[in-house]
């Protein structure tokens, strides 16, 4: 089953699908992995694993402190891929890896592409991408892996055409301006335009990130989407770990989400 198929069987449960993105090796580098499988086993239906860069634009500061602490032990691509090696060993959730170009093209796209599906990777999102540079940068994926695009709800109506005709997986919809970060509500505004976005996607899922962290925040975007991307409100919690907390810090609050996400 395929990224796309994976969350349709989950919306045909009458579930939205709930995607969790954690920064590989953090808090800890050691045990990674039963740290990321603790979150799939709590309810999250897809993992996204971040791969650490020194400057990682689309990030609010949360993500990017652990992105910090990650490269500061040494977590680097080869690393991400036995993280979703290991991973993939153990479930059979789809691993979409989301990361910059910088980093991928010094380990170079052939490769990089090459190694991650073997690694069992589903997917790949790299938001400094333009639409543009698609078909160069991709040129050497041949398939291997699925490539999800963004757009936000104040993008051209051309942009998510394009988007929806260029991504395989889902769409990746940007709920606000700026970088990511918990925000407390979403205006009517916002709403609104989410709903025409969705309208406009013929091809594919769209799942919706930036600024979701509670499941009060799940149950208002649920009616104009088929998922939800949690990220820094997740990280918050793992650095409450890392400071000393049990595990049940996340898996708790991952179950609370996931509960969110039902009768969607």
């Amino acid at each position: 089953m395929n990224l796309s198929q994976h969350i349709d069987a989950v919306n045909k449960r009458n579930e939205k699908a709930l995607s969790v993105f954690l920064t590989a090796g953090f808090p800890f580098k050691e045990n990674f992995t039963d740290t990321a499988l603790s979150v799939l086993d709590s309810g999250a239906d897809i993992l996204e694993l971040g791969i650490p860069f020194s400057d990682p634009l689309a990030d609010g500061p949360v993500i990017q402190h652990s992105s910090q602490i990650a490269l500061e032990n040494k977590v680097n691509i080869k690393c991400v891929l036995e993280y979703t090696s290991k991973i993939k060993s153990r479930t059979s959730k789809p691993v979409v890896l989301m990361g910059y170009a910088n980093p991928v093209l010094n380990y170079g796209l052939e490769k990089f592409f090459s190694d991650a599906s073997n690694a069992g990777a589903d997917a790949v999102i790299i938001p400094d991408v333009p639409l543009d540079e698609y078909d160069e940068f991709y040129e050497t994926n041949n398939g291997l892996l699925d490539t999800v695009m963004l757009t936000t709800p104040y993008s051209s109506t051309e942009r998510i055409v394009k988007a929806d005709e260029l991504s395989r997986g889902f769409i990746y919809c940007v709920s606000v301006y700026g970088t990511t970060g918990e925000r407390v509500s979403f205006s009517k505004e916002t709403l609104q335009a989410l709903e025409e976005t969705r309208k406009k996607i013929k091809k594919n899922k769209m799942l919706i990130g930036f600024g979701i962290s509670s499941p009060e925040s799940i149950r208002s975007i649920a009616p104009f989407s088929d998922g939800v991307i949690v990220g820094s409100a997740i990280i918050k919690k793992l650095f409450e770990v890392r400071e000393g907390k049990s595990m049940s810090t996340v898996t708790d609050y991952v179950k609370s989400l996931k509960e969110a996400c039902l009768g969607g």
